[in-house]
């Protein structure tokens, strides 16, 4: 993902709002429209309620897994670290706290990369305060250095330099013994995003995987790495290509390898967020924000995605390695601990990539309706039950059929909203890009986390408004500004009921999405108009906004870069 995209979503992840609440059936009908006679597949329903993650998920079952653990020791990544805001950080101070009470006797501590944003002195600072403060005396601290890390404009070596220096690491990568267990640390060797792993440090990876099997071969050994390796977890398509297979080799020959892997943002909750074919790769969510698969309508940094904050824990037994998935932001747990038999055996590997070839489905008493309010010239809203899996609920498929023509006018996937607390149900999804005054049948299919599709769905039927959706314009009450000080009245009209639409500044040749906004703010909207006054001082990168320079203003749909009306100003000499 390029820098300028990472930018501006890391600024638009931090306005909070509640999510989606249970509703329940009087509601939900009285919300809805339901055309009498023609309404397809549509049933009443005996309770809508929150779906929960897992009927294993209260905090007494997850304490009474019977003896004390050999070995115990959190992981977290990402924790982005900013030295302009401090949003992180409470996030970070969170984190430690409640680790602190849910595991007491921790035997270490890992951080697998991106403790800050852009490796500055002064967000390491932030972090080692927040850490040292809270840290168990007896926990071993290991951190592995991940790409943000390196981007502070200093030379590869000297980001290196700073990393140690900051954070107290012995060195760059390394390998300790914990109780008898062993921990091997390695680096992303610069700042790409993909991340580098060079023959040179895989090849001393492979050496101290032989001296780990030869300690005990029948013990796990943990590895940890910023970048996932491609075509394992969930996530892992932001993964590294260089030196992929000779990476994936080396720890294939050892099957009791836990690889640990950050970078992603991608949330626990998913259960390919484990994989085991020849050794066993876990994703480690983030501490910052929530990033998601593309292609769904809510987009990969959904709203409220500034609110995920998850952590592992990791219990070493005997003969087994249980893994507990942990909701910081919700404090408690989230779906079953993973757990790991050892001595380890491919053939006993149960989170495989076929372990699931069940179906999702909807129950005899789920619905499916339109929602009455949000209908408009050229989009529907639907509110429906959400189905039932073994394992996950990941996506719907929705398609819109116009009834008199039969073809498909529109078809997407959404998100089922599993990563949010608790997952809405019903779930509200917008259709747009339908013509006025048009009758449309909607169906949707339910898919699970590894694309296992819905044998039954459900269908309605819904009748866009008669009329024109009107072009939004953005117009300003001066095209010309005194200066870098002065300041801007704004109007936006025919701006829709917000969804995550926002506005941001750029200059007039830049391409959004390449490189950050000088400046954004989310719609607000009274009656179609959203007004509000631009002032300088508030610009994120003030650095780029400068007199003599031509600015443009652009509405976004949504939280990514759909452009929708725009309009320029220059900044003149004061």
């Amino acid at each position: 993902m390029g820098n300028g995209k990472l930018n501006d979503i890391k600024g638009r992840l931090f306005n909070d709002s509640p999510f989606t609440k249970e509703m329940d059936r009087r509601t939900f009908l009285e919300g809805t429209t339901k055309i009498a006679g023609i309404t397809l597949g549509l049933t009443l329903v005996n309770s809508l309620t929150s779906i929960p993650v897992s009927a294993a998920s209260s905090s007494s079952v997850f304490h009474s897994q019977g003896n004390k653990p050999d070995l115990v020791f959190p992981v977290i990544s990402d924790v982005h670290i900013n030295s302009n805001s401090n949003r992180t950080l409470e996030k970070f101070v969170t984190t430690l706290e409640q680790l602190n009470k849910v595991v007491p006797d921790q035997d270490a501590f890992v951080v697998v990369g991106d403790l800050t944003d852009y490796g500055y002195a002064s967000e390491y600072d932030k972090f080692m305060s927040a850490y040292n403060v809270r840290k168990q005396p007896n926990a071993v601290s290991m951190f592995a250095i991940g790409n943000h890390d390196y981007w502070n404009g200093l030379s590869v070596a000297d980001a290196q330099k700073l990393f140690l220096k900051k954070t107290g690491m012995e060195s760059i990568y390394y390998h300790k013994i914990i109780k008898g267990y062993h921990f091997i640390i390695l680096y992303t060797e610069d700042g790409r995003t993909e991340g580098t792993f060079s023959a040179a440090q895989i090849k001393w990876l492979g050496e101290q995987l032989r001296i780990a099997n030869a300690d005990d071969p029948k013990k796990p050994i943990f590895v940890f790495h910023h970048q996932p390796i491609k075509g394992t977890i969930y996530g892992s398509e932001w993964g590294f290509s260089q030196n992929r297979d000779l990476f994936y080799d080396t720890l294939k020959a050892y099957p009791q390898v836990i690889s640990f892997s950050g970078h992603t943002h991608y949330p626990l909750d998913d259960p390919r967020i484990i994989h085991q074919k020849d050794f066993t790769s876990i994703g480690t969510s983030t501490g910052a924000y929530l990033w998601l698969d593309s292609g769904r309508i809510q987009g990969e940094v959904p709203e409220d995605a500034g609110i995920l904050n998850q952590a592992l824990i990791v219990e070493v037994h005997n003969n087994k390695v249980i893994i507990k998935r942990r909701d910081i932001h919700n404090d408690d747990w989230t779906a079953e601990p993973f757990e790991i038999s050892y001595p380890a055996n491919k053939q006993n590997f149960k989170y495989t990539e076929d372990r699931d070839n069940k179906a999702p489905f909807f129950t005899n008493d789920a619905m499916l309706s339109i929602v009455n309010e949000k209908t408009t010239a050229t989009g529907l809203a639907i509110m429906f039950t959400q189905a039932k899996d073994d394992l996950l609920v990941h996506d719907y498929k929705v398609v819109a059929r116009n009834v008199e023509t039969k073809e498909i006018a529109k078809e997407f996937l959404a998100f089922s909203e599993f990563y949010k607390d608790p997952v809405p149900n019903p779930l509200t999804l917008q259709i747009d890009e339908l013509k006025p005054n048009t009758m449309y049948e909607i169906e949707v299919h339910a898919l699970d986390a590894y694309e296992n599709i819905s044998n039954n769905s459900l269908r309605v039927l819904g009748k866009t408004l008669d009329g024109v959706e009107k072009e939004v314009k953005i117009s300003l009450s001066k095209n010309v500004l005194n200066g870098i000080e002065d300041t801007v009245e704004v109007t936006v009209e025919n701006a829709r009921i917000p969804k995550s639409d926002w506005i941001g500044l750029y200059e007039i040749n830049e391409t959004p999405g390449s490189i950050a906004s000088i400046w954004w703010m989310y719609t607000q909207v009274t009656d179609g108009i959203c007004r509000f006054t631009y002032n300088p001082k508030n610009n994120i990168n003030p650095g780029r906004y400068k007199e003599g320079s031509t600015y443009k203003l652009v509405y976004f749909y949504g939280s990514g870069y759909d452009s929708v009306a725009s309009t320029t100003f220059t900044v003149g000499s004061k």
